[in-house]
């Protein structure tokens, strides 16, 4: 692909856009670690130097995609929550449900996972101050609409909503790295059984540990 020179706001905008979906095939293909802007500016048809034009950093384009994917989870998942909760049971049961659909949602959404997971490692030591402030503005206002429908099946969350919206997104992210292992680590479960209560499925485990995590909210409201 290449590309004349930009001169309307229309083509800008286009530019704008072919970079994302070009950083997005790539996370497709590859963890976030090895998404340059070399082989960014190479897939896209740009000169590095024209890529920065329009992002100021790799991380700034990998936040914009971090917003993309957040956005599109957060509109798959109210219709996935109502699929899957009962509301005629009890808190309990119902936040057990709530778990089992969140954990399944998230365990599907491996860049939207690994995006979170590089977010404070990776993502936000490469930005200016107004990434920063956009990107974390951002967050706030998805973290409010992720508690949102969550407090829609568990009202009796209350405020800890919030806390269990957030506590569930770092606990994906964190867990989508750990339940993927190396090929030195599949050796060493296979060489000794004994270790292989180490290896973990993300989905199951993120359940347990999402269950919990509203099991504890709930007592502790």
């Amino acid at each position: 692909m290449t590309f004349q020179r930009a001169r309307s706001e229309e083509q800008r905008e286009i530019r704008r856009q072919a970079i994302l979906d070009a950083a997005a095939e790539m996370l497709e293909q590859m963890p976030v670690a090895e998404v340059t802007l070399n082989e960014l500016s190479r897939r896209v048809g740009l000169a590095k130097s024209n890529v920065l034009r329009y992002f100021e950093s790799r991380e700034a384009v990998l936040f914009e995609l971090l917003e993309r994917a957040m956005e599109r989870w957060l509109e798959q998942v109210p219709d996935e929550l109502a699929a899957g909760v009962d509301p005629r049971l009890s808190a309990r049961e119902r936040g057990d449900q709530v778990a089992a659909v969140l954990s399944a949602s998230l365990a599907r959404q491996t860049v939207l996972c690994d995006l979170i997971n590089a977010q404070t490692g990776v993502l936000e030591h490469n930005v200016s101050v107004e990434v920063a402030v956009q990107y974390k503005r951002s967050a706030v206002t998805d973290i409010a609409a992720a508690a949102a429908v969550i407090h829609r099946y568990l009202p009796e969350l209350g405020d800890g909503a919030r806390f269990v919206a957030i506590m569930t997104l770092i606990l994906a992210g964190t867990l989508s790295v750990y339940c993927r292992p190396s090929a030195s680590a599949l050796a060493a479960y296979e060489a000794d059984p004994a270790v292989a209560v180490l290896r973990m499925d993300l989905r199951t485990t993120l359940e347990h540990a999402v269950a919990t995590l509203i099991a504890g909210t709930l007592a502790r409201s």
